[in-house]
């Protein structure tokens, strides 16, 4: 097993003419983390610094395996995992940059036979057509065609038929056979090849068993075999296994060349190796290696999925330093890897460069360009890049309409949105979806326009657009806030009819309905929805509204339906929960729900305590839970004043102005309670949907309503 070793490593960055990169290795230790510090100056150094081992005075005449021992020692280990072997810190050495850095990694790869005339080639070629056209599941048809081999098999001709059989079925037969009939010594070559041609099959495990072969069999393993084993195990997502002959191929003296050497730097990188990738990354640096655009792009996937943004510009400067030409599969790569990290601004400086060195955006690029403005909603730059995408003819499709428009949905853009949905409709290529439907059906709903949602609904059920619990979601969200439940019960028919399975969104939003609804002659047609969708979350609406039902069996029922429901959920639950029980007038039933859900965690944000002021925090909560969260905290507030305790010098309620989907109108309603509790707030002038007040205020309101009372100031 490769030991596990970590580095703080030190880049500078200089801003000058010449780009120039120091690497300082300090001696590895375990479980230590790895620290970017950049700095910039400037300055016009004229030569490029690095750390390497010593320098060996017969380096000439050293063998391929003494000059990468720093490398294997630092990557590979055979002691135990307990007794880890660390390496000294290596010696500063000055290089040279004129003069031709020796190599790191092999370059003896299986050299290609040499092309000369065959006048069998035709006859074999022929041969090779017959096995292709044999039916792959039929093992004595293929052994026939196999019986009419023009002639006696050479090596050039069996090499001809490997390469050109397919799928891989008949290659591994084809090898198998030619090994059973003890027609030629089995070279190295032979099972290359068919290796090839088991890995673009995905066959790791006949790739391993031919590889068991070739070592008992005494056939050597070359570069080329150990990169198509790793590079088969690392498509395969079997990166131990990828690790293992790697670490096998340095055991036997085999020094790997750079198809191996990337490789195995993408496993590390798979794996999350951060460390071990940039000790590998370093050490091939200082010996020589010179990485190309892949390697770079495997380095710039990691530091994304790491979200380390320092390492992306690590990645990028190391680049300029050597002057690796970015192609278009690198900037992808990088802007996929920005869109984790954020940094929109650079992402854009990015693309600029891209577009100025001649490189075309395809659709993919623009998407990652795009997801990373709408994460940071910088709806102009999306929109602006839209329009250069129409100007230039840059490509698009459905991926990139779709982010596009979800983008205008959550910034609320309705029309940009309504004008890419009627570009997608006259596109010859990319027409809407479902999903294009769903992000209008989105835009619509929050705009509460339900004759749009509804012309939209109509327009997918007659093309036959495929219907989602999304956009089922939206729709009814829209359709239940205009109260229009005949139109919300049909809709939802229909949808189940399709076969789209609710969700608890879906519940969440029909709960929601059923608070709303509550007094209506409608609202038993939305139990019956719910009742479909969540059969016991309509019963706990049973259970909650019968007051014989205890606080533990209500408590026991709760805890089991937010079990279930997934985490997004559980608040919006609880909120309409207790929206049903102040409707029906079971207000200490709300307050039972309102303590549950503080209880199990769902309203974390709820109360603030500092030395000067207590603050009541509703703003993410329905108007019931807001309205019951207050009447708790004023009992609270009271309890503590008749005890004489200590109390802040001011108290403050934040409601917000309403933009929040479950606190629209609760400000008036919460200003409407606090009048009929006769409590000391007032709304605030400095803080909108604030409410504020005294020490001395709620004091003088607790002696008001109990006389007796002595209070200690």
């Amino acid at each position: 097993m490769a030991t596990s070793l970590s580095s703080v490593i030190q880049i500078s960055f200089l801003d000058t003419k010449t780009t120039r990169t120091r690497f300082s290795i300090a001696t590895p230790t375990l479980k230590s983390h790895r620290k970017f510090f950049t700095t910039c100056s400037k300055s016009t150094p004229d030569l490029p610094v690095s750390e390497t081992t010593p320098p060996n005075n017969n380096i000439k005449n050293s063998s391929l395996s003494d000059q990468l021992a720093p490398l294997a020692n630092s990557t590979l280990s055979t002691l135990p995992e307990d007794q880890p072997k660390l390496l000294p810190k290596p010696n500063p050495t000055w290089v040279n940059p004129t003069k031709v850095k020796r190599p790191m990694l092999s370059h003896q790869r299986q050299k290609r036979s040499s092309v000369f005339y065959n006048p069998q080639m035709r006859e074999f070629q022929h041969f090779t057509q017959k096995l292709n056209n044999c039916d792959v599941s039929s093992e004595a048809e293929f052994m026939a065609c196999l019986e009419e081999i023009p002639s006696s098999l050479t090596r050039e001709n069996a090499l001809l038929v490997l390469n050109s059989l397919k799928p891989w079925q008949k290659t591994h037969k084809f090898l198998n056979w030619i090994k059973n009939q003890n027609l030629l010594p089995m070279e190295t070559i032979f099972y290359n090849v068919t290796m090839k041609s088991l890995r673009f099959g995905r066959q790791f495990g006949l790739i391993e068993e031919l590889a068991h072969q070739m070592i008992d069999d005494g056939v050597e393993l070359d570069n080329i075999t150990y990169s198509t084993i790793i590079n088969c195990a690392k498509k395969c997502n079997l990166f131990d296994k990828a690790e293992y002959w790697f670490e096998r191929m340095y055991k036997t003296g085999l020094m790997p060349d750079e198809v191996t050497f990337s490789a195995i730097l993408d496993v590390y990188a798979g794996l999350g190796k951060v460390e071990e990738v940039i000790n590998l990354f370093e050490r091939g640096r200082a010996n020589g290696w010179k990485p190309d655009a892949i390697t770079f792009s495997v380095l710039g996937k990691m530091f994304g999925e790491a979200g380390d943004y320092d390492g992306i510009r690590y990645v990028l400067q190391e680049m300029k330093s050597l002057g690796v030409q970015r192609n278009l599969v690198l900037y992808n790569t990088l802007f996929e890897a920005m869109g984790k990290v954020g940094k929109p601004g650079f992402a854009r400086s990015l693309f600029e460069e891209m577009i100025d060195s001649g490189i075309t955006p395809i659709a993919r690029t623009l998407t990652a360009i795009i997801k990373i403005y709408g994460k940071a909603r910088w709806s102009k730059d999306a929109l602006d890049l839209w329009k250069r995408m129409k100007e230039n003819g840059w490509p698009m499709d459905f991926i990139l309409y779709n982010t596009l428009m979800n983008m205008c949905a959550d910034v609320g853009l309705v029309r940009e949105a309504e004008t890419l949905f009627r570009d997608m409709k006259h596109s010859g290529q990319c027409k809407p979806d479902s999903w294009s439907y769903t992000a209008m059906l989105k835009i619509y709903g929050s705009e509460g326009d339900v004759d749009k949602s509804m012309k939209l609904f109509e327009e997918m059920t007659k093309f036959g657009i495929e219907l989602n619990v999304m956009g089922c979601t939206c729709l009814i969200q829209c359709l239940g806030k205009a109260m229009e439940i005949d139109a919300l019960v049909r809709v939802f028919d229909i949808y189940v009819e399709k076969g789209v399975k609710p969700d608890d969104k879906l519940c969440g939003c029909l709960l929601s309905v059923v608070s709303l609804s509550q007094g209506s002659k409608d609202q038993e047609k939305v139990l019956a929805c719910l009742q479909r969708a969540n059969p016991k979350l309509a019963a706990f609406i049973q259970l909650i509204a019968d007051e014989q039902t205890s606080f533990e069996t209500v408590k026991e029922e709760f805890k089991g339906i937010m079990s279930n429901a997934v985490v997004e959920v559980r608040k919006a639950f609880c909120n309409c929960l207790i929206d049903i029980c102040r409707n029906k007038d079971l207000l200490e039933r709300a307050h039972d729900l309102l303590y549950l859900g503080t209880l199990y965690g769902f309203y974390p944000t709820l109360y603030h305590k500092s030395q000067h002021e207590w603050c009541l925090d509703v703003r993410t909560l329905s108007v019931g839970a807001a309205l019951t969260a207050l009447e708790e905290w004023m009992t609270t507030l009271t309890k503590l004043v008749k005890r004489e305790e200590a109390l802040p010098d001011l108290f403050l309620a934040q409601t917000g102005t309403g933009a929040h989907k479950f606190a629209q109108g609760l400000n008036i309603s919460f200003a409407s309670h606090l009048r009929k509790l006769d409590a000391p707030f007032r709304q605030s002038e400095d803080k909108v949907g604030s409410f504020i007040a005294t020490k001395n205020d709620i004091v003088s309101w607790v002696q008001s309503n109990s006389p007796s009372v002595s209070i200690a100031t």
